[in-house]
C-alpha cells in the first residue's frame, strides 16, 4: 500500500511539472494582406510568408505558444494598446510615435517606400511627378503619412483598407501610382503585376521594421533574445532569401 501510494505521489509531482513547464500561449496579430510578409495560402486556408515563418522561429526559441488572428493593419495598433492582443507581426515600421503606445523589439528587416505606377507610364520618375495625382496606398501606413506630409498638392491620396484594393485601383486607372513599402510593391511587380506595372524612382524614407508587444511585455527580451539568435546561426538568412531572394550583405 505504501509503495502505490509513493508511486501515486510521484505521479501527481510529476503531472504538476508537466503544467508549470506548459508554454504560455499568446494572442498574436496579423494583417493577411501583406505579401510576402504575411499571406493566407488558399490551398490550406493557413498564413504564411517572410513574417509567420520568422514569427515560429522566435516562438519556438522565446518560449511561448501562440493563437494567431488577422485584422485589417489600421486596428493593430489600438488592439496593442487596449491589451487586447499581445503581440503584432505586420511589416509594422518602428515609429517613435508608435513607440509611445507599444514595445518593439529590435528590427528584424530594413524597407523604405517605392513609387509603383503601369509599365506604359513613363511620365513619373520621383514623388515631385505625383503631385496633383491620384495616388492609392494604404490607411495606417506610413507611406499614407509620409505622402501627406511631402506633397503640396495632395488632395488625390486615397487610402485602401488592403494592399490588393490598391493595386486593383492602379491596373484599372482608378489612381494614377501606388506608394506603400518597397518589398510588397517589388513582390507584387514580379508576380501578379508582371508586365502590367514597374517599380520606379528610388527607395524613400528608409524603415526598419519590428515585432510590436502592448506595452510593459514581459516578453521583450525573449523576443530579442530570439531574433538575435535565428540571425547568428544562418535561420534568417535562409528565411530571407525563400521570400526575397539573395540577402545584401
Amino acid at each position: 500500500m505504501m509503495n502505490n501510494w509513493l508511486k501515486a505521489l510521484t505521479a501527481s509531482a510529476l503531472i504538476v511539472a508537466a503544467g508549470n513547464t506548459q508554454a504560455e500561449t499568446l494572442r498574436v496579430v496579423t494583417d493577411p494582406s501583406f505579401v510576402p510578409f504575411e499571406m493566407m495560402d488558399q490551398d490550406t486556408g493557413e498564413m504564411i510568408g517572410f513574417d509567420m515563418e520568422i514569427l515560429a522561429e522566435v516562438a519556438k526559441r522565446a518560449g511561448f505558444d501562440y493563437a494567431l488572428q488577422t485584422m485589417d493593419f489600421n486596428g493593430i495598433i489600438p488592439a496593442l494598446q487596449t491589451g487586447n492582443v499581445d503581440i503584432a507581426i505586420a511589416g509594422i515600421t518602428i515609429t517613435e510615435e508608435r513607440e509611445q503606445i507599444v514595445d518593439f523589439s529590435d528590427p528584424y528587416y530594413d524597407s523604405g517606400l517605392r513609387i509603383l505606377v503601369r509599365e506604359s507610364n513613363d511620365d513619373v520618375n520621383e514623388l515631385k511627378d505625383l503631385e496633383g495625382a491620384k495616388i492609392g496606398t494604404k490607411i495606417g501606413s506610413t507611406s499614407y503619412d509620409f505622402l501627406v506630409s511631402n506633397l503640396a498638392d495632395n488632395d488625390g491620396v486615397t487610402p485602401y483598407p488592403g494592399s490588393s484594393d490598391m493595386y486593383m485601383a492602379l491596373m484599372s486607372r482608378a489612381v494614377d501610382a501606388v506608394f506603400y513599402d518597397a518589398p510588397n510593391v517589388g513582390y507584387f511587380a514580379r508576380t501578379r503585376g508582371e508586365g502590367r506595372v514597374k517599380t520606379i524612382g528610388p527607395l524613400y524614407e528608409g524603415q526598419q521594421y519590428g515585432i510590436a508587444l502592448k506595452q510593459g511585455s514581459e516578453w521583450l527580451d525573449k523576443v530579442n533574445e530570439a531574433l538575435a539568435s535565428i540571425k547568428a546561426d544562418g535561420t534568417y538568412k535562409a528565411i530571407y532569401e525563400k521570400w526575397f531572394g539573395p540577402m545584401p550583405e
